[in-house]
């Protein structure tokens, strides 16, 4: 018995260290985000990245690279060696609508699903002070005069998209006019630059509280109203666009990014988007957590490729 235990001993004294403990990163983790800081993205990115960081046991560093909507910084992502020390930030549906492009320097097969973040509903917004009180006001102004001006976040990105939604379903034309993200598209409607915007109930949550909001919300793209917006009709109520429309913000890796990497990251954050603390969190800054594991982010993504294929397409074709 004795000579068993030694060879037992001996043969785990040789055994590789990679059978012996999971992974974990060996440095900082690299997190990018395709978005300026201070968007509803990088906003969240950064509650969500000082949270899990004692649940992954590094620090994660998060890398704005905005521009092109959201395409400089997803192309870095998926041309980042896929050793777990770059994950990055991807939303829907801009990312589907972007990879499906005969032009576009990736396609979803590029990444490697992590966890789903947030999910989002999109809403109407205009000026506070806008002559504009309600969804019908504003259909009716834009059919009055065809060039009034919406702001996006960026050609076909997801707010473009909404705003193609409302357009097309109450039958009017306008002006759309892109920003580098949401962020610009915002202080493009507070400076008084265009008429109205599209965007998430997370972007427009600081500028409609307290004595002196900056913007009002017309309309939410959602089949019921919304808690934190219960005055608030729906476009559908309004007899325009009558399902449920906004953005899914979620992590993940590089294509080839073996799989126990993603095992140990899915479980990181399934333990921080379940922490009360980082519930608290988020529910301070208005975000809406909505935690998916790898393999439902996986359908997601993919239904949003499909969203985009069947639906998106035709909103933009002449």
């Amino acid at each position: 018995m004795k000579k068993l235990f030694v060879l037992l001993a001996a043969a785990l004294l040789l055994a590789p260290v990679s059978s012996m403990a999971a992974w974990a990163p060996s440095g900082d983790v690299n997190v990018i985000v395709a978005y300026k800081a201070g968007s509803g993205t990088d906003t969240g990115a950064r509650i969500l990245a000082s949270e899990a960081e004692k649940n992954i046991g590094r620090t994660l560093v998060i890398n704005n690279l905005p521009g092109a909507d959201g395409k400089i910084g997803w192309t870095q992502l998926v041309n980042a060696k896929p050793d777990g020390q770059t994950i990055g930030f991807i939303n829907l549906p801009t990312f589907t609508t972007l990879a499906i492009q005969p032009d576009s320097t990736f396609s979803v097969a590029d990444v490697v699903p992590i966890a789903n973040h947030l999910s989002e509903t999109g809403v109407v917004a205009v000026k506070a002070d806008s002559p504009i009180k309600s969804l019908k006001d504003l259909v009716a102004a834009c059919k009055e005069k065809p060039t009034m001006r919406a702001s996006t976040n960026g050609v076909e990105a997801s707010n473009h998209t909404a705003a193609q939604l409302l357009a097309k379903s109450a039958g009017f034309d306008y002006k759309a006019i892109p920003y580098g993200g949401t962020a610009d598209q915002l202080l493009a409607l507070r400076q008084g630059e265009v008429d109205f915007t599209c965007a998430k109930v997370a972007d427009v949550a600081p500028l409609i509280k307290g004595d002196k909001p900056e913007l009002r919300v017309l309309g939410v793209f959602s089949e019921e109203r919304l808690p934190e917006m219960p005055d608030v009709p729906t476009l559908k109520e309004e007899g325009f666009y009558d399902k449920w429309y906004g953005a899914a913000r979620g992590l993940v890796a590089p294509r080839g990014t073996p799989q126990e990497i993603i095992d140990f990251y899915v479980e990181a954050f399934r333990k921080t988007m379940q922490d009360p603390k980082n519930i608290e969190a988020h529910k301070k800054a208005g975000l809406n957590l909505d935690f998916k594991d790898n393999k439902q982010y996986a359908d997601l993504i993919a239904e949003q490729e499909n969203f985009c294929r069947d639906t998106v397409s035709k909103l933009y074709s002449k």
